[in-house]
């Protein structure tokens, strides 16, 4: 089928976008770390599942100390900071706002693949960040205070909090992606040579099984720590809460995982990867329509500036 990968790219970001949505009701009724431990305990499940039937064991086969390590240390970044920064600022600004920041993914992934793994950053690097940044200033500054322009003062329209939290968010969510592929790289030479035919197409899910592992945990230790275990206990009391989390899982770490490495295979990562991350954009209408907000222009031209400066980075 010609333009599947195109296609496929463009639901993966419907599918984000559904995920956003969905994670966005959970963590309201929920709180953000007890959606996190739900969402990634049940993609583990699912995972399992999916490993079981295509390389015969539900868990990550082969995978070694240092595929480990990595691996590990790429989920507590971007999973148990990074998506803990995330679901919070959906609890201050709301997942429109949190979606935007998102485009921070890009930049950061660079500047850690630049400082980690000796990485080229050449000047359209720097300039796509510079764009996608300007895009994120003009959604949330705004001028007031004065009665005539030069009296106005700029100020934030989302909370300081949301903005540290979006920050976080995409920042973890950077680095994170770069740190699983320093562990994917080691898991694949882990793999011996008489291994399953299917194991090297579903190393990147036992991988994200690894990631989920460690990320769950990871918060667990945190509300562990906080003495608020017994709120992940009384969660499925809240059935609506709780459906909303088995969808936030299932549209998100689940299928949108699953269809985003199926695109890649399909078209040109750049393309693909420009593609999934039109979330921001797609999130506006629906998000609009079900909380009855109204988008100002600024923000309509500061999400397509930022959408710019993540084409940039992977098309130029």
């Amino acid at each position: 089928m010609e333009h599947l990968g195109e296609l496929l790219s463009l639901f993966v970001a419907v599918l984000w976008t559904a995920t956003a949505l969905f994670a966005d009701v959970a963590s309201h009724r929920l709180g953000a770390m007890t959606v996190n431990i739900i969402r990634l305990t049940l993609a583990t499940v699912f995972i399992a599942i999916t490993l079981a039937f295509t390389i015969g064991a539900p868990y990550p086969l082969y995978a070694g100390q240092k595929a480990w390590f990595w691996l590990g240390l790429s989920a507590l970044v971007g999973y148990t900071f990074g998506d803990f920064c995330l679901f919070n600022s959906y609890l201050v600004m709301g997942a429109r706002f949190g979606q935007l920041f998102m485009t921070l993914a890009p930049p950061a992934a660079a500047i850690a693949g630049w400082l980690l793994l000796g990485e080229k950053m050449e000047g359209k690097s720097w300039l796509a960040m510079a764009v996608t940044l300007s895009g994120i200033a003009i959604s949330i500054l705004s001028r007031s205070g004065g009665e005539t322009q030069k009296e106005k003062k700029l100020e934030f329209t989302v909370p300081v909090k949301g903005i540290l939290l979006g920050l976080g968010a995409g920042i973890g969510q950077g680095v994170g992606l770069v740190l699983s592929k320093i562990g994917m790289g080691h898991y694949s030479q882990d793999i011996p040579s008489d291994a399953p035919v299917m194991m090297n197409n579903m190393m990147p899910f036992a991988a994200t099984m690894m990631r989920a592992m460690v990320g769950a945990l990871g918060f667990i230790v945190i509300m562990g720590m906080q003495k608020n275990l017994r709120k992940l206990i009384q969660a499925p009391k809240d059935r609506k809460g709780f459906s909303y989390a088995m969808l936030t899982t299932f549209f998100g770490p689940f299928l949108g995982v699953g269809f985003s490495l199926m695109a890649v295979q399909y078209t040109n990562a750049g393309i693909a990867q420009t593609l999934m991350a039109l979330t921001p954009v797609l999130i506006i209408l629906p998000y609009c329509l079900i909380y009855k907000q109204k988008v100002k222009f600024r923000e309509l031209v500061g999400v397509t500036l930022s959408m710019v400066g993540v084409a940039m980075f992977f098309l130029l």
